[in-house]
């Protein structure tokens, strides 16, 4: 009897193990205050995850969640997406969740949807007062990961004027939080007829953004 029971134990441990190894890691919309558009750009994750699954072995999602900057919630998430065209806050209750999520292993994009970039930089000097925002080298692994792109960002959208640039909060030697600018990632995601891209915009953009999935979901 205490032999069967062992085994029925061992059994039961083997399948959390194999259930939890299989598991779908959780894909995060940021809805942050301050007036914004958390919301735009309705397409660009649902076509982004579908786009990765087709072309890796990531345990991802069909659908993102929507995660609220100061829910303890946020912690689950391997990977949180930000975006908008207005303007972003967050309280010091907010802030604080945030950069212990950031700080704990987790991985936020926030991608410019166009007149969010003020906003962002001063937010992001709040949320890290120890740490600058920099430009990551086109030689950093988040552009070689899976797919090659040897000139750092594709270009989608014109905002500013010349070329996109990827900024990076770097910690312990992980990008933590990926600031894509003048390029206008999600844009590209959406579904082809809402913004008329080119396919080929749109599948650079799509390999862009799976290779930010592929290097959070690495960690």
């Amino acid at each position: 009897m205490q032999r069967r029971l062992t085994a029925t134990i061992l059994v039961c441990a083997l399948a959390m193990c194999i259930s939890a190894a299989v598991s779908e890691e959780r894909i995060g919309r940021l809805k942050y205050g301050g007036g914004g558009d958390w919301y735009a750009n309705p397409t660009s994750l649902p076509n982004l995850l579908r786009f990765a699954r087709e072309h890796t072995n990531l345990r991802i999602p069909e659908q993102e969640e929507t995660v609220k900057a100061g829910s303890r919630e946020l912690h689950a998430f391997a990977y949180v997406h930000a975006t908008g065209h207005g303007r972003i806050a967050f309280n010091a209750a907010e802030r604080a969740n945030l950069r212990e999520y950031l700080l704990g292993g987790g991985f936020l994009h926030v991608d410019d949807n166009y007149g969010l970039d003020e906003y962002f930089r001063e937010e992001v000097a709040r949320l890290f007062p120890d740490k600058e925002l920099i430009e990551l080298p086109f030689s950093h692994p988040i552009y070689h990961c899976l797919f090659e792109f040897p000139n750092g960002l594709p270009k989608v959208h014109e905002h500013h004027g010349g070329p996109p640039h990827g900024y990076g909060i770097v910690h312990e030697g992980r990008v933590v939080l990926f600031y894509s600018f003048n390029t206008d990632l999600g844009n590209g995601w959406e579904d082809q007829e809402v913004h008329g891209n080119p396919e080929e915009i749109r599948q650079q953009a799509l390999r862009m953004g799976t290779n930010l999935l592929v290097y959070a979901l690495s960690r």
